[in-house]
């Protein structure tokens, strides 16, 4: 079997076992959609024992905040995040879904107050399996690509 070869990074954070076909999703809710500098390196459709196919995605030079790793969570819920420093891998954790999710997504309903009030939205989450998050403010149940649009 033919041997998989990406470059290591020197500092910055991995996000691996990353759904196939989701990375441009990561890097559109990280920003990278435009040259910053940094190395972006996308591995797509790569053979997995776990997932069967998967991304992975290396970011040289940055570091994730929570938020980032929580919205990587509801798009990936089995991505694991590497951060590197002098080409080790010093941290690495699973990132999970938080029982509440305030400020990451917008409220598809038009007539939600979150959408016209000075007001965070927040959602509870009724169910990981398949992803069901409930506004905190209307109670409209969103799942699925509709997450994925609101982000």
């Amino acid at each position: 079997m033919p041997e998989l070869k990406v470059e290591v990074i020197p500092e910055g954070t991995v996000i691996d076992h990353i759904p196939a076909g989701k990375w441009l999703k990561v890097i559109e809710i990280l920003g990278l959609t435009k040259p910053n500098g940094g190395t972006l390196l996308i591995a797509s459709n790569v053979p997995s024992k776990k997932l069967g196919r998967k991304d992975i995605v290396k970011v040289e030079g940055r570091y994730l905040s929570e938020e980032e790793v929580n919205k990587i969570a509801l798009i990936a819920p089995d991505a694991t995040v590497n951060i590197v420093r002098d080409y080790k891998i010093v941290e690495k954790f699973k990132v999970s879904i938080p029982d509440e999710i305030v400020g990451i997504l917008t409220c598809p309903n038009p007539n939600c107050v979150s959408n016209h009030e000075y007001v965070r939205p927040r959602f509870k989450v009724e169910s990981r399996d398949p992803l069901k998050l409930r506004c905190h403010y209307c109670e409209r149940t969103i799942e699925g690509d509709e997450i994925l649009g609101n982000l």
